[in-house]
């Protein structure tokens, strides 16, 4: 006889703070799970009150609200057994939890153990450790339930439940932030989780962007072999149906030597609790209908990032409110890769660009714009500078006297064009995105007040050399030039001066990214850096530059995370700092 479970995993994109609207999300996929008669659906962590809420878990309306969704999400689970992320209050502690629920009534409650405190996470700021790993005991099939962080620490809940209980299914909902490289790390910890444990796992993972983070999805089943059987898609949406079959899980255990004497040696840290459900009404595989199913390949590791930035993007954007957005076009890459992104995010009738050329901007880089706006077919606004900067030097030449043209300036016409995208977005409602990425940033190469205003900054974690990775895969995969060539090929400038060149100021960028990676990302001192092959007084001068300008980056507009550790939540440095390598 097939022991088995119907598995439905709904990969969602729900609101922080939106309780009722996460709700409805939640009630839909339920009713969507019982269609194709799931045994179990499993939801994102803290599904109800979306993630990351920050402080508004210190809010105990806030808590009691989503304890009231929770409540009326209850009676939908008629025949289905639901395991929902929200937030737990009991006995005046605060806990990250999963909420068991079946045939319409609360079960019981998993209190997440393991709380991430490092990077862009803080939950021991709100939230307490759970005490107790549990089984969810399912029509004789033992199911270990936990929460994100669980999964990544060793030796502990997941071993708990695999080796010293014989759980036969792993089940982990979470809301793991993307950035480059992070789908095949937690590949590779499933897989090993799978393999080690001969067990098979079920990944429920969120998607959207929030604030800074955005979340891709990509919620994985995967058998005892750590084979992936079922993928749900990156960047969107998804509801993943999965018959597991676990038959011969214990057959197979048997006779795996190494299963075996991890089990005898593993000393676990914590005592199971069995939670028994009464017997719930199952349809045997065969008898079901046919599941949806579509091959859900990985994108390319490009593409990939590209992805998160036009989702980051869409929902900062349609998240907040607005509809249409409003960037600078200089001709520039950055702006270019950056009015692509936002089209791709929001339709291009809802993206302006705006030229603003001054004496110094060359006709290559206005036609350019043009072509770049053209290509998108978006709309271009032409605004020159010239005559507001010439008032600017006619004001200040009395106080400025005999002083030389200097960087002083070159920034009033990047704030002049700050000012005039920041007049478009009060006088239409349009959101304003910087361009700047993030070589710029860090060395504070850019304008407070200038080319950094805005309310988001799509590409401020993007170093220089992948924009134009990028932009050369965008072209690419769409076929034709969305990217004009020139754009791509000539050399890199703000134009604020005569024949000006970013190398002016900075090393060529194929230099100095990879010296930011390191000491920005990997915290490498300046003789690790060195010792890589780089010039010590290059090396001395950027992070010098990466150091003196903490200021700004703190004043700068949020944007996408896709690199380990990106500025704001991720990497938290003072800005009174007299600390030097």
């Amino acid at each position: 006889m097939t022991k088995g479970i119907r598995i439905a995993l709904a990969q969602l994109n729900v609101i922080v703070g939106d309780l009722a609207g996460n709700e409805q999300k939640i009630r839909e996929s339920i009713q969507q799970a019982k269609q194709f008669q799931a045994d179990l659906v499993a939801f994102p962590e803290l599904a109800i009150t979306g993630y990351p809420p920050e402080d508004l878990l210190l809010r105990p309306q806030f808590i009691r609200n989503n304890l009231d969704c929770l409540e009326r999400i209850i009676p939908t689970t008629e025949n289905i057994t639901a395991i929902i992320g929200f937030a737990h209050s009991e006995q005046g502690r605060l806990f990250n939890a999963a909420a068991i629920v079946a045939n319409g009534r609360l079960v019981d409650v998993y209190h997440k153990i393991h709380l991430p405190n490092y990077g862009v996470f803080d939950e021991k700021r709100y939230f307490e450790p759970g005490e107790r790993p549990l089984i969810l005991e399912w029509n004789d099939i033992k199911i270990g339930i936990s929460i994100c962080e669980d999964i990544w620490i060793q030796d502990s809940v997941i071993e708990t439940q695999a080796l010293s209980t014989g759980a036969e299914i792993i089940l982990n909902i979470s809301s793991s932030p993307y950035h480059s490289g992070k789908v095949e790390e937690r590949e590779n910890l499933l897989k090993n989780l799978a393999v080690n444990n001969r067990v098979p796992v079920c990944y429920v993972n969120l998607i959207g962007g929030q604030d800074e983070l955005v979340f891709d999805g990509n919620s994985l089943i995967l058998d005892e072999q750590g084979t992936i059987l079922a993928r749900g898609k990156q960047f969107e949406e998804d509801l993943i149906l999965f018959d597991l079959d676990v038959t011969d899980l214990q057959n197979i255990r048997g006779r795996d030597e190494s299963y075996q004497r991890r089990r005898l040696a593993f000393n676990p840290p914590f005592k199971i609790e069995l939670i028994d459900l009464p017997d719930q009404p199952h349809v045997p595989f065969d008898r079901k209908a046919k599941l949806p199913f579509s091959e859900n390949l990985k994108l390319d590791p490009i593409m990939e990032i590209y992805q998160a930035l036009v989702l980051g993007t869409r929902d900062y954007v349609r998240k907040n409110g607005f509809k249409k957005v409003v960037l600078g076009l200089s001709g520039g890459i950055d702006s270019a890769l950056t009015a692509a992104i936002a089209v791709d995010a929001l339709g291009n009738e809802n993206v302006i660009g705006v030229s603003m050329p001054s004496i110094f901007s060359s006709r290559g880089s206005l036609d350019d714009a043009a072509q770049l706006a053209s290509n998108l077919g978006i709309q271009n606004l032409v605004i020159p500078i010239q005559v507001t900067f010439e008032a600017y030097q006619k004001m200040l030449q009395p106080t400025f006297g005999d002083l030389p043209f200097d960087t002083t300036e070159e920034n009033i016409q990047a704030r002049i064009r700050g000012n005039i995208i920041m007049a478009l977005s009060n006088k239409f409602g349009w959101l304003a995105l910087s361009t700047g990425n993030k070589s710029e940033i860090s060395v504070g190469y850019c304008t407070l007040y200038g080319d950094m205003a805005g309310g988001f900054a799509v590409i401020k974690d993007v170093p220089k050399t992948l924009v134009y990775q990028l932009a050369k895969k965008l072209n690419e995969t769409r076929g034709r030039e969305i990217i004009p060539h020139n754009t791509m090929i000539k050399p890199p400038s703000a134009e604020l001066k005569p024949d000006q060149k970013d190398e002016d100021s900075l090393p060529p960028y194929d230099v100095l990214d990879p010296i930011l990676a390191e000491y920005v990302e990997k915290d490498a001192t300046i003789e690790q850096i060195v010792a890589l092959g780089f010039d010590e007084a290059i090396v001395r001068k950027v992070i010098r530059l990466v150091d003196q300008s903490e200021y700004k980056r703190r004043q700068g507009a949020p944007g996408v995370k896709i690199t380990p550790r990106a500025f704001g939540k991720d990497r938290r440095m003072p800005i009174t700092n007299r600390y030097r390598f």
